[in-house]
């Protein structure tokens, strides 16, 4: 009897969907992000009117997003709860009156990912929160104008080569080619690297990861991204 063969399949695996959480003191627009998130096929994992409640109510769920309102009145200061909504692994997007300068200011450099003001099209927003999902850095006018309106935004004093690695490294090149292109040796080009993260540092808006330094290169004007969010 011939032996029957059992057809192989090979299943894609499936795409999770986007996990949101929503940290605003009012409830109405809590209910109108948790809705748009909806409609765009993302997963509201929780919805809160603080950073610390928001802490309860994921227990050990995980999120790729925390959309994160300034002013939530509790107590915290807007570095603590962006530091403290950091901490849960999610990138957090500022969902604020743009007009806020000091305080869009102050969570950009904590380590918001990003701002869309609260008069945005649902489109806008949902389009922010999918961005960061998948680890791209926000460039629009909010971030742009809130920087660029606060002469106290600490700008690290980059030497024009230690700009010029900044400015290969965030756009894509890895060290190797980054050194290739400057004519100097991979080991003098991560010293730059070095020295370009420690002074990020010192103006208190760390640089990390290779997403941070992009965007840091974003901020004081080193990369400029396109409409897209591609580097030029």
């Amino acid at each position: 009897m011939p032996q029957e063969t059992a057809e192989s399949t090979t299943d894609a695996p499936a795409v999770l969907p986007v996990r949101v959480a929503i940290v605003d003191d009012h409830e109405s627009v809590r209910l109108g992000v948790r809705a748009v998130c909806l409609d765009a096929g993302f997963k509201v994992v929780a919805a809160t009117a603080s950073v610390s409640e928001l802490w309860v109510a994921l227990g050990s769920e995980r999120c790729d997003v925390i959309v994160l309102d300034l002013s939530l009145g509790d107590g915290f200061t807007v570095t603590e709860n962006v530091q403290h909504a950091l901490s849960l692994g999610a990138a957090v997007l500022v969902h604020s009156i743009a007009d806020r300068v000091v305080l869009v200011r102050e969570a950009l450099a904590a380590g918001a990912a990003g701002v869309i003001p609260k008069s945005a099209a649902a489109s806008a927003v949902t389009s922010a929160i999918g961005a960061l999902a998948r680890g791209e850095v926000l460039n629009n006018l909010e971030w742009a104008s809130a920087i660029d309106a606060d002469p106290e935004f600490g700008r690290a004093q980059l030497a024009q080569r230690e700009r010029d690695v900044l400015h290969l490294y965030a756009s894509g090149l890895p060290l190797s080619q980054v050194a290739m292109k400057l004519g100097i040796k991979v080991s003098t080009a991560k010293e730059y690297l070095d020295r370009i993260r420690a002074k990020y540092v010192e103006v208190g808006r760390p640089a990390r990861s290779k997403v941070e330094l992009l965007r840091r290169a974003v901020e004081d004007g080193i990369l400029a991204l396109d409409e897209r969010g591609h580097a030029d």
